[in-house]
């Protein structure tokens, strides 16, 4: 009987968190999912669905370093495997976006798969550049929509320098994305 008590209050404690995730989720509270997925993932590491709710919760807090687990562990389904490399490609492009704003590399060559996600966007913009002089910033405008643009620029610290990506609609700022 102490078994099945234990089970019971085990499986309602799942059913809380992964409920709670989706709620919080739902309500655009995407940097508390991403908290309370990171902190709860041990537990739950065999469950796609609660590891695709935490990765995409990250990815819109722009948490994007805490995909990397997510990206390896998704992988049993059909949908997981594709959730896993719409995350890679993100990954990848802001590794690679950094590496040529602080290191000078260099990107026109290169030929990589895109997604609609914003860092999707600068990435292959600044790819169109092509060969091109290092700039204090750039701006883009959407191909879409012409009344988005996109500022990229670095805030230089003595440490670590952050990559930031301003969105712009109508010249106002609606979000500010920076990554390390």
């Amino acid at each position: 009987m102490k078994t099945l008590l234990i089970l019971f209050i085990a499986i309602n404690l799942y059913a809380d968190i992964k409920q709670e995730m989706f709620s919080l989720y739902q309500n655009k509270k995407y940097e508390k999912v991403c908290k309370l997925g990171f902190k709860n993932f041990p537990k739950y590491r065999q469950n796609e669905e609660y590891i695709s709710l935490y990765a995409f919760a990250c990815l819109k807090s722009d948490y994007i370093d805490r995909l990397t687990i997510p990206i390896a562990t998704l992988k049993y389904s059909k949908e997981s495997r594709a959730n896993s490399a719409y995350l890679s490609i993100i990954l990848m492009q802001k590794k690679l976006l950094y590496h040529a704003l602080v290191d000078n590399y260099e990107l026109s060559s290169l030929k990589l798969p895109s997604t609609d996600y914003v860092l999707s966007k600068v990435f292959d913009l600044y790819v169109k550049l092509g060969k091109h002089k290092s700039r204090t910033f750039y701006l883009f405008e959407d191909e879409d929509d012409s009344k988005l643009t996109y500022k990229l620029f670095l805030l230089k610290d003595t440490k670590l320098s952050k990559m930031v990506v301003e969105e712009y609609y109508n010249s106002i700022v609606v979000k500010r994305h920076v990554y390390w």
